[in-house]
């Protein structure tokens, strides 16, 4: 992959859009890593900010992710010590960066063009029905007027994410190189034209 235009790619999703699941499909074609919540944990592990109770289960939160997110949501003027994970997250994605990869959200995107680092961009999304399908998956024991609170507690909070952060809208289509509609193409072809992208 060291070879293709873009050695790094970023993937920005909305809430259930299947951007670890896409992720993952690029992670084992092209034969590279993939990052999503490893690079919370990373970050906090340099803070020193948390101790970790990181779970692999897609569906549960870790205590990172929480802790970031109870931030997000509380504070509205933010603090200087969040401004420190949060630089010290760009610094870990400024790392993974070095090496062909695929990273998931974080402002990823905005990073690495403020570090004029070249990556194929992509913003995936989905129309609510196949996103509550898969928020239902994730979230067993939720019913549907819980799932849609959470589909749109974790758009709500990504999007604080970029305007404070990234200082940019989160669906603003020049953020990115390609938008795809995952609800309308699925995964399979998905990955598929990610791929071609990086091929031409």
């Amino acid at each position: 992959m060291s070879e293709k235009k873009f050695p790094v790619i970023t993937i920005t999703r909305e809430y259930c859009a299947y951007g670890r699941t896409v992720a993952q499909a690029l992670s084992k074609k092209l034969g590279v890593d993939f990052y999503d919540r490893d690079i919370v944990n990373k970050t906090i592990i340099e803070t020193k900010a948390l101790d970790l109770d990181a779970k692999e289960d897609n569906a549960s939160e870790s205590n990172v992710e929480k802790f970031l997110k109870d931030m997000l949501g509380s504070i509205a003027a933010y603090s200087s010590s969040f401004d420190k994970i949060f630089e010290a997250q760009k610094g870990v994605i400024l790392d993974m960066a070095k090496e062909p990869c695929i990273i998931v959200g974080r402002c990823a995107n905005i990073i690495l063009k403020d570090a004029g680092i070249d990556s194929l961009d992509v913003f995936l999304y989905a129309d609510m029905d196949h996103r509550m399908e898969r928020c239902k998956e994730l979230n067993p024991d939720m019913d549907e007027d819980q799932l849609e609170e959470r589909i749109r507690k974790v758009d709500e909070d990504r999007k604080i994410l970029y305007k404070n952060f990234g200082k940019t809208n989160m669906y603003d289509v020049h953020n990115y190189d390609l938008c795809i509609n995952v609800g309308a193409h699925g995964i399979d072809k998905t990955v598929e034209m990610i791929l071609d992208m990086i091929s031409e």
